[in-house]
């Protein structure tokens, strides 16, 4: 087998990788979560079994425990690195100022698209603390196994074949069936997610770290979990009724704060150009 096929070959296991342990984190969470909610409610032990079950993922995909012969390379794979406390900080800035943009982006394409209300739980059925716990451990297991797996094990895989941007592009691409299975295959549905894998990648990219990444995921979920899906019930299609201010209002909402984030992002980078070069280098 050629070194060219070798490559290509680790890279499709990569991404295939990345697919089922996203999946099968993602579905455990859902069963567990399901089961302690319909037996016992008031106390919240799905959100403590999930955190040890996130915990020993985190541990060995960061090159902890046997084998011992993969676990350089499970470390290197994971990429999570510290960073400086102001690369970081830009990251964060610019994560949050891009999550401001992509609510306003999501409501705008909710308002021109008839699209079906994501399914939500009734969360006023269940104690506010199980329901706070919840919430929280539902965005870090989405936020810690996508990070890990696609910006971090797959992504910085392909940054050291085919370049940074390229390697963002792809990443994006490989993911929108995942987005399309739990979301719904139409357009407004995939240009959101697309924005918004665009995003996370380049963090990952930039900072040539999952852990800006993870933060800025998991803001963003708890943000459309508790202020932007549940108001997609009562959304209407852009010129009906009073609709039309607001339109416009989070449509300029996403061109300001899409902006802002654009300046972050390039404040970042340049804070960032020598852990790239470093990166760069050692592949």
């Amino acid at each position: 087998m050629s070194s060219h096929t070798y490559r290509i070959m680790t890279l499709v296991g990569l991404g295939a990788l990345a697919f089922v342990v996203t999946a099968v984190m993602g579905g455990l969470w859902t069963l567990l979560l399901t089961i302690n909610l319909a037996t016992s409610p008031a106390i919240p032990w799905a959100v403590v079994v999930m955190a040890a079950i996130l915990w020993a993922l985190w541990r060995y995909l960061g090159g902890h425990w046997p084998p011992r012969s993969s676990s350089t390379q499970r470390s290197r794979l994971l990429r999570a690195q510290p960073l400086s406390g102001a690369a970081f900080g830009w990251a964060l800035v610019a994560g949050l100022l891009s999550i401001v943009a992509l609510a306003g982006l999501w409501i705008v394409l909710f308002q021109i698209a008839r699209l079906p209300a994501r399914a939500l739980l009734d969360y006023s059925r269940y104690p506010l603390v199980s329901v706070v716990l919840a919430l929280v451990m539902a965005s870090l297991v989405n936020a810690v196994a996508e990070e890990a797996m696609f910006r971090g094990y797959f992504q910085g895989a392909l940054e050291r074949q085919v370049g940074g941007l390229a390697a963002i592009l792809i990443t994006t691409l490989v993911m929108a069936p995942e987005h399309a299975l739990t979301q719904g295959f139409v357009w407004p549905t995939l240009l959101f997610y697309f924005a918004t894998d665009l995003m996370l990648g380049a963090t990952a990219y930039l900072t040539q770290s999952i852990l800006p990444g993870i933060a800025i995921h998991f803001v963003g979920l708890l943000v459309f979990f508790t202020l932007v899906w549940p108001g997609d019930a009562l959304r209407q299609l852009f010129g009906s009724s009073d609709t039309t201010l607001w339109f416009w209002i989070h449509s300029a909402q996403v061109v300001i704060f899409a902006a802002l984030a654009c300046l972050a992002y390039a404040r970042l980078a340049r804070r960032t150009k020598a852990l790239r070069a470093s990166a760069s280098a050692l592949s």
